[in-house]
């Protein structure tokens, strides 16, 4: 794909100006989840800044939480509870930025198996995903009381690949989905919706925060970092809202930027459509009030909550509040 190379690069180039670079670290493969930041780079947003972004995919071996760690991102993307959870064992992530307003993820059950809500988990088998992503889940099973060891009276725990295999194959009850791509795997597998009963934790109330932009705390002492993310998070939400506004072309900009060829312009397209529902609303700034609502949240576990205590520093609108000035 041709990049576009802007008036302000041009002119960054005559001056002699070198562009920044940053590294991002993406939480999953390229797709539509990720547009605002593919549509940044290829509309020239992140030229505009003085910036040269490479944007890293993820995987299912890859942890952004370890890549950061390990100094092969700048900037990562994660949710907060897996950041939470880092920084209460030591890695002092703190979130910049929040693109995404509201979460995507839901259970998905079959209907056959007579589940119609929550408490009738008891004594199933639940998919779900690891890797930083069980947090919400475990939280919320603590809160409705059902253990997650396999016990009589609480939940089977099947850790789940990042497929639909285990509904499909009925090795699961339930399974982790998102509203913008598993679940439509589900129905592309030839499933009918009225099969199907989902549950979206936004709707159960035990909502975390998705898909935050997240740096190293000693990197923000510097003022030349600083600026590098005001840059970076100003381009980005660019981007971001171009792509709510553009959804087809956004995730066409995505397929041209997927190496693999592994995803449809079909679902892709949707992918999309679904993705801006969620960043609707958010320019980018924290929630401090939906921050504070995830950290309840992971700390109603019972006795073994997935943090347990209230983090200090884990969010600052330092960068959001110069970004969202100019």
């Amino acid at each position: 794909m041709k990049r576009l190379i802007t008036a302000a690069f041009l002119a960054a180039l005559g001056t002699g100006a070198q562009a920044e670079d940053v590294k991002l670290q993406l939480k999953w493969v390229t797709q539509a989840q990720f547009a605002g930041y593919y549509v940044a780079q290829a509309k020239g947003f992140y030229e505009e800044e003085g910036l040269n972004v490479t944007i890293l995919p993820g995987g299912p071996d890859i942890a952004p939480t370890q890549v950061i760690a390990g100094g092969g991102a700048d900037v990562v993307i994660d949710w907060m509870p897996s950041a939470l959870a880092a920084r209460e064992k030591g890695l002092p992530l703190v979130n910049i930025a929040q693109p995404f307003a509201s979460s995507g993820m839901m259970l998905t059950c079959l209907a056959e198996t007579g589940i119609k809500e929550p408490k009738d988990f008891a004594d199933k088998t639940l998919g779900v995903w690891f890797f930083g992503n069980e947090y919400p889940f475990l939280s919320w099973m603590s809160q409705l009381g059902l253990a997650t060891d396999g016990s009589p009276g609480g939940v089977t725990v099947l850790k789940q690949g990042f497929n639909v295999d285990p509904l499909l194959q009925k090795q699961a009850a339930c399974i982790s989905t998102m509203t913008y791509n598993e679940y439509w795997q589900v129905i592309d597998a030839g499933i009918k919706p009225e099969e199907l009963v989902t549950f979206k934790y936004q709707d159960m109330g035990v909502a975390t925060l998705e898909d935050g932009l997240y740096v190293l705390e000693d990197r923000l002492a510097d003022p030349a970092f600083q600026e590098t993310m005001v840059k970076f998070v100003r381009a980005s939400m660019k981007g971001w809202k171009y792509a709510e506004e553009n959804t087809d072309e956004a995730a066409m900009i995505v397929l041209e930027n997927d190496q693999t060829g592994a995803q449809t312009e079909t679902h892709q397209k949707r992918m999309m459509g679904e993705i801006a529902k969620l960043t609707a609303g958010s320019n980018g700034a924290l929630d401090v009030a939906a921050a504070e609502k995830t950290v309840a949240t992971l700390m109603a576990g019972g006795s073994d909550p997935v943090i347990t205590k209230a983090p200090e520093g884990a969010w600052t609108s330092m960068i959001t509040d110069k970004a969202l000035a100019n």
